[in-house]
């Protein structure tokens, strides 16, 4: 059996790809995590593919997902020699989705992503000398292009060293590609780079409310502070999981870096708050370009305030997605929609119940107790 070593699976988007290899492969998958033992990290993987599969279904594949306990901060993962080991010998490709989405601490990301990465790397190094590596995958962000206005973005021509960054996160995950790169000669390597990751086009649920938040707040505003016309690039998690999956386990991919957004499909900014509003009921809101500064200016105050609450909350996500939302810079993502056959859906076909969900659950996704396998299997 093939044995896949992949961080980030109980993440939101790392879900999405466990689940399609857990479905449509039979690998197995060394899954790094924090838990402190078996029964934690069933805990931790039934809370991340609950969204994607039943119960029974759950347990049918457990068997597959085994227990690597360890941490991305920690010297050499935090790994036991045992496990390690066990990695080193059979795992016969590295799948790296963890990362710090923190875009405000510099220290989270340069801990998480720079330090997390560079461990995982050594990993995969350990491996490639012992049997040979076949692939290391790691997922990026289109981020790393760097501050752009009104382009359409290739992947060859994306990162640009002398080009300004919006945040930590995008300035390591920069530093992430190169550290692979440089370090992984050798090896056959994937970069993935999904843009706005935001819903699943085949249902309202989510369990990843921080975008959803922004868009949330921006559509029942009368006013919104910046262009109708901007593009939004905005893509269906289910796709982003099923490209990085399939890619990941292709034996010659045709390229080596694969934008994962909705490219020159992306919807405009006014055209999403009509979708959005046509299901809720209300008016869609007037686009006002003039107002987008002063915006800035008062979200950058509400997230200084040294009180949490709302307002506070708000203010940090425009300051950290303001200029992501508005910036009306779309990335080209013909490599992914060839090499899989099928394209993202529009943004447009599914927001209204993604608001919908979000509104009724309070920005909460309700998680269900994993129940016992004799409950399950009925």
């Amino acid at each position: 059996m093939t044995h896949v070593f992949v961080t980030g699976a109980t993440g939101f988007l790392g879900s999405y790809v466990a689940d399609i290899l857990l479905a449509e492969t039979d690998v197995k998958l060394y899954v790094l995590t924090r838990a402190k033992d078996r029964a934690e990290f069933e805990k931790k993987m039934w809370n991340a593919l609950q969204l994607h599969m039943s119960a029974a279904k759950f347990f049918s594949v457990l068997p597959r997902l085994d227990f690597i306990k360890g941490d991305l901060c920690e010297p050499n993962l935090g790994i036991s020699p045992a496990d390690r080991a066990k990695v080193v010998k059979n795992a016969e490709s590295v799948l790296h989705i963890a990362a710090s989405l923190n875009r405000k601490s510099e220290k989270e990301c340069l801990n998480h992503n720079l330090r997390g990465t560079l461990s995982v790397i050594k990993l995969a190094q350990e491996i490639d000398a012992d049997h040979g590596l076949r692939r290391f995958s790691h997922v990026s962000t289109v981020a790393v292009a760097g501050q752009r206005n009104a382009e359409t973005v290739q992947e060859d021509t994306a990162i640009e060293w002398n080009r300004s960054d919006y945040d930590p996160y995008a300035r390591t995950k920069k530093f992430c590609e190169h550290m692979v790169r440089e370090l992984l000669p050798r090896v056959q390597k994937t970069f993935f780079r999904p843009s706005i990751v935001m819903g699943d086009s085949r249902f309202g649920e989510t369990t990843q409310f921080d975008m959803v938040r922004a868009f949330c707040v921006l559509s029942d505003m009368p006013v919104v502070p910046f262009s109708g016309e901007a593009r939004q690039d905005i893509v269906n998690a289910d796709w982003v999981g099923r490209a990085i999956a399939t890619i990941h386990m292709k034996p010659q991919p045709k390229w080596e870096i694969y934008h994962l957004a909705s490219g020159e499909a992306s919807k405009k900014a006014y055209e999403i708050a009509r979708e959005i509003n046509r299901g809720s009921g209300k008016r869609p809101p007037i686009f006002t370009p003039s107002l987008e500064n002063p915006f800035g200016t008062l979200m950058n105050s509400l997230a200084s305030m040294k009180s949490k609450n709302t307002l506070t909350l708000i203010g940090s996500l425009f300051k950290v997605f303001l200029p992501y939302i508005t910036y009306d810079t779309v990335f080209d993502n013909t490599r992914a929609v060839t090499e899989i056959g099928v394209a993202p859906v529009p943004f447009t076909q599914y927001c209204g119940p993604l608001y919908a969900f979000a509104k009724r659950t309070d920005f909460k996704y309700p998680y269900l107790p994993m129940p016992a396998r004799a409950e399950a299997a009925e």
